[in-house]
Order: C-alpha cells, then sequence, then structure tokens
C-alpha cells in the first residue's frame, strides 16, 4: 500500500512529516511518497538522521500557506505540494493522501482535483474526540457551516460506515446534537434532519443528544452542521488544556500533593493518553472519493505516524466502496418513494 505524504505541509514540516513517515514504513509496512521540495526534503533527512527508505521523493516546487486563499492557492499554486500529492492520488499513483497543510485548501483540493463520490453534495470533516466511555466521531467539524437536512442525513450515513470500517464499531449508534431529546427540538432543518435519519435504514440512529452528553460516548457518530461542530471540537480542546493544566498544578502545589500524585502517577498517565490527539492522527474527509486525511497543523512525528495509520485501515476495510454502497441505496430507495 502507498501513502502520499505531503512534505511540506504543517508548521512542523518536513522534519517531522519525515520522521512520521519513515516510523509508519517501518512498523506499518508500507510505502511513502513524500511530495514537496526534493532539496529541503533531502536537507532536512540528513540534518535529522533520517532514513528514507521506503520513501520516495517527488519534487513540488511550491508550498500552500496557512494564510493564503483556499481555493486561489490550489488554482494558481499548481506545483504545490498539496496540488501535486492530490494529483497523484487522483491519478491513482498513490491509495490515500494525508497532509497537515491549509483545511480549507486541502478541503477545495480534494473537491476540485480527487472529485466528490456521486450523490455526495459537501464532503465533511470527520473528527474522532475522546469521550467518557469511548471515543467519538464528530461530523461536521468545520467544513460546512449551514447544513441542509439532506446534508446532515448524508452525514449521517457516511459517519457511521467510517465508525464501523475503521473504528470497529459494529452498528454504530448516530445521534443528532440538538438542544433537546424531544424530536421537535431545534430549527426547522434540524426537525426535518431528524425525520429523514430516523427513516434512514442505513443507519442506527438512536435521536437527539444534548451537547452535555456528548463527551460520555453514548453515541459512536454525532452528526451536526460545520459551525456546531467547530464550536464543539475548539471548546473540547480548550477544556482538555485546562483540565490537565489544573490537574498539574494542583499535583505540584506542595510536598503532600507531589507524593500524592506518585501513587496517581498511572492513572494520570491513562487520562493524559486518552487525550492525546496524536493517538488518532487526523481527521478524514468523508465524501471524497479517495481517502484523504487532514491531519493537525502542529502535528508532530507520532500524529503523521497514525495519520498515515489511519488512512492505510481506511483503505483495507473498504471504507470508500462502504460509503458509496450505502449512497446508492439511499438514493435507489429515494427514487422509488418518488415513483
Amino acid at each position: 500500500m502507498r501513502v502520499i505524504l505531503d512534505a511540506m505541509g504543517g508548521d512542523n514540516a518536513p522534519a517531522e512529516i519525515l520522521k512520521g513517515a519513515a516510523w509508519a514504513v517501518k512498523e506499518l509496512a508500507v510505502e511513502v511518497t513524500a511530495v514537496g521540495d526534493e532539496q529541503k526534503i533531502l536537507a532536512a533527512a540528513k540534518a535529522e538522521n533520517i532514513d528514507l527508505s521506503g520513501i520516495e521523493v517527488v519534487h513540488a516546487s511550491e508550498i500552500i500557506e496557512m494564510c493564503d486563499d483556499p481555493t486561489k492557492a490550489i488554482r494558481h499554486k499548481k506545483d504545490s505540494s498539496m496540488v501535486v500529492g492530490l494529483r497523484l492520488l487522483a491519478e491513482g499513483k498513490g491509495d490515500a493522501f494525508v497532509s497537515a497543510g491549509s483545511t480549507g485548501a486541502l478541503l477545495s483540493g480534494a473537491t476540485l482535483i480527487t472529485k466528490r463520490m456521486k450523490g455526495v453534495k459537501r464532503a465533511a470533516i470527520a473528527t474522532v474526540i475522546p469521550g467518557r466511555d469511548q471515543a467519538y466521531l464528530l461530523l461536521d467539524s468545520g467544513a460546512n457551516v449551514e447544513c441542509p437536512a439532506e446534508m446532515l442525513d448524508c452525514f449521517a450515513t457516511m459517519g457511521s460506515v467510517y465508525a464501523e470500517k475503521v473504528l470497529g464499531r459494529p452498528s454504530p449508534k448516530v445521534a443528532l446534537v440538538n438542544n433537546g431529546a424531544e424530536e421537535s427540538k431545534g430549527t426547522p432543518i434540524y426537525v426535518a434532519a431528524h425525520a429523514m435519519m430516523k427513516e434512514n435504514k442505513s443507519i442506527h440512529f438512536i435521536g437527539n443528544i444534548e451537547p452535555r452528553e456528548v463527551p460520555t460516548g453514548a453515541a459512536d457518530v454525532v452528526v451536526c452542521d460545520g459551525f456546531t461542530g467547530n464550536v464543539i471540537l475548539k471548546l473540547t480542546e480548550g477544556l482538555a488544556k485546562f483540565f490537565t493544566g489544573e490537574l498539574k498544578k494542583m499535583m505540584f502545589k506542595n510536598l503532600g500533593t507531589k507524593l500524592a500524585a506518585l501513587t496517581l502517577k498511572s492513572g494520570v498517565r491513562e487520562f493524559k493518553a486518552k487525550l492525546d490527539a496524536d493517538e488518532y492522527g487526523g481527521a478524514p474527509l468523508l465524501g471524497i472519493s479517495k481517502v484523504v486525511i487532514k491531519a493537525h497543523g502542529s502535528s508532530n512525528a507520532k500524529a503523521i505516524k497514525n495519520a498515515i495509520r489511519q488512512a492505510k485501515t481506511c483503505c483495507e476495510n473498504g471504507m470508500i466502496e462502504a460509503i458509496e454502497k450505502n449512497m446508492h441505496n439511499a438514493q435507489e430507495k429515494a427514487a422509488e418513494s418518488e415513483t
């Protein structure tokens, strides 16, 4: 299996990207195509003593910066590492694409170059977030600020497939974020979405879920528009930093708390691991016709390695094919109901 990697995307490129790639080649038995400025890639590998065995370097002279307008950058920076990488993916020269670069540019590029699946109007960013009992999949977490009911129903179908194929959740529970559990709650769009998801035979829909219940892991898949999802995502990230910071201050306050911290060391380590975003690697762009993974902009080697692992799992478990099949079945049923 070959994963195409944007070697110039992210805050820590290219060194940490290459370290993660080398780690993945060794641990995951994948081949990697690293796309970017060849001179800078080779210089970073030499400086950091990174073994490039199993990593093919494809030269790209340009870089899409975080400050660039996403669509303009995709159209005008045709020799950027992201555009060249996506083009290689579209041409079948790799099985998946991973980038820690601009989210907006990656979404635009994947849509324009790799294309969406038939029947999908907009791709969604699906983010795995730690929960009390288990992690849950949140989508959309930022790609689409406003979503009609049909789009939310589509997100539910795609998210359910991902949870089953990649997270290993049989018959995953799907919920719709709302300000109450009753079917009549929320805006007209959310009421309509609830009705559609209730009739969707492709998912195990458990109804509305209030925001306070989301972190418990009561649902495997949590569906909402991109504005709401991005607020949930960033609030969760902020609270995680707040709690871990307060916990650290509490445990190192004095000698007594330091001694207590020693007895809680293993538990604290498990708690920190549960909140570690690097363990999940990145967020897939669901609805794109090929596997595309968006890694965090500040990704280190561990995060990149796990993003590649995630891409490999998506390919091996037939995630794209399963989503396409479910979307096709949904379209057929919709056509039958109209006749």
